[in-house]
C-alpha cells in the first residue's frame, strides 16, 4: 500500500501495531470527538473484532482506504482514510482520528488531512469529498474550512453527546475548489510548525 509523506505526518499502511493503538484511542476522549458522541469503555477482544469485521468487509467488496498517522517522531497518533469509495460517481466520505491528545492543534491533522485529499483528488481522480462532524467540535471545523471544505447541511439535534442534542454538521469539497497542497502548505505555514516542532522543514 502506498505510503503518504508530510511535514508532521507520513500516512502508513495499518500494522498489528495499531491495534494496541486503537485501544488506547477508543478508551480516551478522542473517541467523543472522532464519532461524535459515541463514548464508553471498550475492550480489547471488541477492538479485535472490529479489526475482524474490518478485514471481512474489504474481502465482500468494501473500497475504503485507510491509514495510521504517523508523527515525524515516529509516534502512531490516529488514522485516516476515505470511506467507502463510489468509483463510478468518484466520490468518497472522509474520516481521521487523532488519539493522541498531546498532537491536537499542532498542525499534524491539518496535514494529514491536506494530504489525504490530494492523494483522493488527484491519485485516485475523485471529483467529490464529503464528512461529517458534530456542533461542539470547532476545532475539527477549523480545520476543514481552512483548506476548503464547505458547509453543505445541518441536521439539528441530530447526536447525543454528554446528555444533550447537539447538531450534525456535513461538509463538502468539489474538486475544482481544491487549490492544491503545495499552495495551502505554504499559506498555513505547515513547513514552519514542521521545523519548530521536529527541527525539519523537509518532506
Amino acid at each position: 500500500m502506498t505510503v503518504l509523506h508530510g511535514l508532521l505526518v507520513d500516512l502508513v499502511p495499518s500494522t498489528a501495531e495499531f491495534g494496541e493503538k486503537m485501544y488506547q484511542f477508543w478508551n480516551n476522549e478522542s473517541r467523543m470527538w472522532a464519532t461524535m458522541g459515541d463514548y464508553g469503555p471498550i475492550s480489547r477482544a471488541q477492538i479485535e473484532r472490529i479489526r475482524e469485521e474490518r478485514a471481512q468487509a474489504v474481502e465482500r467488496g468494501y473500497t475504503g482506504v485507510h491509514f495510521m498517522m504517523r508523527a515525524r517522531d515516529g509516534q502512531i497518533i490516529g488514522n485516516i482514510g476515505l470511506n467507502w469509495v463510489d468509483y463510478y460517481n468518484r466520490v468518497a466520505y472522509l474520516g481521521s482520528w487523532i488519539g493522541e491528545p498531546d498532537y491536537w492543534s499542532g498542525g499534524h491533522g491539518t496535514d494529514a488531512l491536506l494530504l489525504l485529499v490530494e492523494y483522493g483528488l488527484s491519485w485516485l481522480d475523485l471529483r467529490r469529498l464529503a464528512l461529517s462532524t458534530m456542533g461542539p467540535n470547532v476545532r475539527a471545523q477549523r480545520n476543514v474550512e481552512k483548506v476548503g471544505f464547505r458547509l453543505e447541511a445541518r441536521e439539528r439535534q441530530a447526536t447525543l453527546v454528554n446528555g444533550a442534542w447537539v447538531d450534525a454538521l456535513t461538509y463538502g469539497m468539489l474538486r475544482e475548489e481544491w487549490r492544491g497542497r503545495d499552495v495551502l502548505v505554504e499559506e498555513l505555514d505547515l513547513r514552519a510548525r514542521a521545523e519548530q516542532r521536529y527541527g525539519t522543514g523537509d518532506e
